[in-house]
């Protein structure tokens, strides 16, 4: 009878183990992330993760610069796992903060190409937007158009349209140029493009091609996924801009268009770390990627596989393919050069 009993408690403590094991399993399949996008869209995306892996997503959202800033602060008793923002230049300022470590993942490394991710596993796109040409349907032919450089040329006196030098979008393309074409001649190009804008540097990339349409200006730099934000406005006005103004893809016959990307990085102090990348092969695969084109407008890592009736009216295009480290190493050179051709 002795035997039996204890063989009754030992069971019974094993029970209970392993009911408390599973229980800490339950509590740890979760993943914090901090994001600065906010797109209802990505919040499908994210319960579609949490009913195919049993692991729920909790979201925080404010701008890349409060996140960034709000990490740091938190230190290693920060519940965040993964940092998600918009731009690559803003990923490379995460990583020179010291606030995100490397990601080991084989998955990562196939899904993502290789320059649109840190080649340390810091970070990783997993969308990407093209900043190009908007022009006016009306007044300007795609042929009279070609590359941003030529943007400088004097014929486009008080046509041109563009946000502030403030803008990250803004600083990547000229980090872009830079890279391209060297300091000296991105700060000529800088100076010219600002003196042959049609008023100073504001709003939003929206405000630029709502401007195109309204006849302000007749070419706005602004990023593809807005025209689809326009496009597929409830709004009626924001439809008959998108109807006004067409798409061109610079430097084709060159480098090709500058391209950007939104993405993650794996926070330094993860509590979750396998779920964290499991979140970030899910963004980077294919039932992700395929979601972006027709939902929040932007192309999927692979650009030219996505089905978006939308994104291929715009026709195919060449992407510059500048490693996106780039942008963030060279971003406080493209500020100070902004600023010598006080593009304000």
């Amino acid at each position: 009878m002795k035997s039996v009993r204890q063989y009754f408690i030992l069971i019974t403590k094993l029970a209970f183990c392993t009911l408390v094991f599973q229980a800490g399993i339950a509590k740890s399949a979760e993943v914090n992330v901090y994001s600065h996008r906010h797109y209802e869209a990505d919040d499908a995306l994210y319960a579609k993760f949490t009913k195919e892996t049993g692991i729920k997503v909790n979201i925080v959202k404010a701008s890349a610069d409060a996140l960034i800033e709000r990490i740091k602060a938190e230190g290693e008793s920060s519940p965040a796992d993964i940092l998600i923002t918009a731009d690559a230049g803003r990923l490379v300022r995460a990583q020179s903060a010291g606030i995100l470590q490397k990601a080991e993942s084989k998955i990562l490394d196939k899904q993502v190409p290789a320059n649109m991710r840190d080649d340390s596993g810091h970070w990783f796109g997993f969308t990407v937007r093209a900043r190009v040409l908007i022009y006016s349907k009306e007044r300007i032919k795609p042929s009279d158009l070609s590359t941003y450089e030529d943007l400088a040329d004097p014929k486009w006196k008080g046509r041109l349209l563009a946000r502030s030098s403030s803008n990250i979008y803004n600083q990547s393309l000229l980090a872009s140029i830079i890279a391209n074409n060297g300091k000296s001649e991105a700060i000529k190009w800088a100076s010219a493009v600002r003196k042959n804008m049609a008023r100073p540097p504001e709003g939003s990339d929206r405000d630029q091609m709502r401007a195109v349409a309204a006849g302000i200006g007749d070419v706005a730099i602004a990023n593809t996924y807005y025209v689809g934000l326009l496009v597929n406005s409830s709004n009626p006005k924001d439809r008959e801009v998108a109807s006004k103004v067409g798409v061109y893809f610079p430097n084709q016959k060159g480098r090709g268009t500058h391209v950007n990307v939104s993405g993650g990085g794996l926070v330094k102090w993860s509590k979750n770390k396998s779920n964290a990348i499991k979140l970030l092969e899910f963004l980077t695969g294919p039932a992700a990627q395929e979601k972006f084109p027709v939902t929040t407008y932007e192309f999927p890592l692979q650009i030219s596989s996505t089905d978006s009736d939308l994104l291929k009216s715009w026709g195919k295009f060449k992407a510059d393919a500048l490693s996106l480290s780039k942008l963030g190493e060279l971003n406080s050179e493209a500020v100070k050069a902004f600023a010598l051709a006080n593009w304000k």
